[in-house]
């Protein structure tokens, strides 16, 4: 008689923040229904992934079985939950469930891919449930910085599990669902086997703050500030888009929108009936007729992102709008760790026009959108699962919340990206572990991390590129090679041009290469290789990337 698995595996999103996915199993071993929970991105830097569009998880170990897939559920529209759903559902081909906002914008990354959008099923909230194979999920609302967040209430014949996507404890959020206890307590009362649980702010010790705390100091700073002014936050987090544009109308501003994702948010909200009074906006060509002391921006690019309209402000004008002495910018964001460069470059790139910068270091005009250790526990001690899975955070993210959930006398389990376990029985069991990995949007293919193609890039921005071309006829060269470069300086420490060193040092070499060698295409190739590489690395410290071409003239 075979035993039935309750499975939980994240693919991506436990080690790391961002690029979200998760699976759940019922069933025999290797014979479980899977459902999936969200389909996220992280985004590249030009550090460690030059080149690359977008990064998401690696989803060959569920590709190979879509066959098993009952459904695929998406808990918010924010970027590392939503934002790969266009690019691997054709892999996967499981309908999709969100709440109307999200699957808003599901419909959209479909639409832009030409696929079936309806394939993206809507649904209402809890109680309200769909029933998939052995699952039976019910979207539970949460707080968070985007509207119609939900938790997810997964029950199954081995228990319930709730899976709480991005959270926080608001109770005044300004736009979406408060932090509702009374509802985590009644569907808790039953029992729940699992909390599979936000850790990204467990080490953060204070209570969270309220949205509703940043109104009246942003309507404030809005109202005291001189010349035009740009603020910038996440596109995604309607409340404060909203909360800042009505800042900017309560003090005469007329309000623009500049950004494609920040147009595409609040265009979102308005036709899904998430906002209804959101003021009036301008064009970027209207604005150019309006004094610039009457002008609010809304500008996407908060993390610093090159080619957001922060970041195109920051090196001139964007649209025809430019930034000068006297104006102010405004971050009403938390800069997200590894983008500090980024952000900086942009700060100081407005200084030196002249323009004001005002960020969160205070903490008066932000708040964040995930639960703080208090606010995790308060989650703890509603739900009081059986078991705590932490998720959605870093390696020392989840094995801080394990240590919370031991002070609240709750067992858990750390279980990073790969890790498969087990929740059926009375103590979480690790019974497998999944190869996982990152796949590149490059472009328009999608490549595997292992595939060579970025590794390949860093090469050659770190070391340069040198093609030598050599023609040879009767087994000898005809002429002289010549050597291109590029990526390396025109002259080495000997003064002389590279290139011209290169191609001495060459067809020295080739004037003395046995017969042998010139009639081997490899053996030759290499010996070439080795001759340009001790050439740069003497002449300028660096041990180039090299392309040989040889072209053998037949008789």
């Amino acid at each position: 008689m075979s035993i039935e698995r309750l499975l939980y595996l994240p693919l991506g999103g436990a080690g790391e923040i961002g690029m979200n996915c998760y699976v759940y199993g019922y069933g025999p071993a290797g014979q479980e229904r899977l459902i999936v929970v969200d389909l996220g991105v992280t985004f590249p830097d030009m550090d460690g992934t030059p080149g690359v569009d977008l990064i998401f998880a690696d989803i060959e170990w569920l590709e190979a079985r879509a066959d098993r897939i009952e459904a695929i559920f998406i808990t918010h529209a924010h970027e590392d939950h939503v934002g790969a759903v266009g690019l691997l559902w054709p892999r996967l081909k499981a309908p999709i469930y969100a709440r109307k906002f999200t699957a808003h914008i599901a419909r959209l990354k479909f639409e832009e891919r030409g696929h079936d959008e309806m394939q993206i099923k809507t649904v209402g909230v809890w109680p309200e449930t769909i029933q998939t194979g052995p699952f039976t999920v019910g979207f539970a609302p949460v707080s968070h910085s985007i509207p119609e967040s939900s938790a997810l209430v997964i029950d199954t014949p081995a228990g319930r599990i709730v899976h709480t996507g991005d959270f926080k404890v608001d109770e005044t959020p300004v736009v979406g669902e408060k932090f509702d206890r009374e509802m985590w307590e009644e569907i808790s009362k039953a029992g729940v086997k699992a909390l599979v649980c936000d850790s990204t702010n467990v080490f953060s010790p204070h209570a969270g703050r309220s949205e509703s705390e940043v109104i009246e100091p942003l309507n404030a700073l809005v109202a005291n500030s001189r010349g035009m002014i740009a603020a910038t936050t996440f596109a995604s987090n309607i409340a404060r888009v909203r909360t800042l544009a009505r800042a900017g109308e309560k003090a005469g501003r007329s309000v623009v929108l500049m950004g494609r994702a920040m147009r595409r948010m609040v265009t979102a909200g308005i036709e899904t009936g998430i906002i209804e009074d959101f003021p009036s906006t301008i064009s970027p060509e209207d604005a150019g007729s309006v004094p610039r002391e009457n002008l609010m921006l809304l500008t996407t690019g908060s993390q610093g992102e090159r080619r957001a309209a922060t970041a195109q402000l920051s090196r001139g004008k964007y649209l025809g709008l430019k930034m000068q002495e006297g104006d102010t910018v405004i971050f009403s964001s938390k800069t997200i760790p590894g983008n500090e460069m980024s952000v900086a470059r942009i700060v100081n790139a407005f200084s030196e026009m002249g323009v004001d910068v005002i960020d969160d270091r205070g903490g008066l005009y932000h708040v964040s959108g995930h639960a703080n250790r208090p606010d995790l526990s308060t989650m703890h001690k509603a739900v009081k699962p059986q078991i705590v899975v932490p998720m959605h955070g870093e390696h020392r993210h989840l094995r801080e919340h394990c240590k919370l959930a031991a002070e609240n006398g709750l067992q858990s389990v750390l279980a990073p990206n790969g890790t498969g376990v087990d929740l059926a029985g009375e103590t979480p069991k690790v019974v497998e572990f999944v190869e996982t990995g990152r796949t590149y949007l490059d472009g328009s293919v999608q490549i595997g991390a292992l595939d060579g193609v970025v590794r390949d890039r860093i090469r050659l921005a770190l070391n340069g590129l040198v093609v030598a071309t050599i023609i040879i006829e009767d087994d000898a060269p005809l002429g002289d090679c010549w050597c291109e470069t590029m990526g390396l300086p025109a002259n080495g420490t000997s003064r002389a041009p590279l290139v011209e060193v290169l191609e001495a040092d060459l067809n020295q070499f080739l004037q003395r290469a046995a017969r042998k060698t010139l009639a081997d295409d490899d053996k030759l190739e290499e010996e070439m290789r080795r001759v340009i590489r001790r050439t740069t690395n003497d002449e300028v410290g660096k041990k180039a990337e090299v392309q040989i071409v040889i072209s053998r003239l037949s008789e």
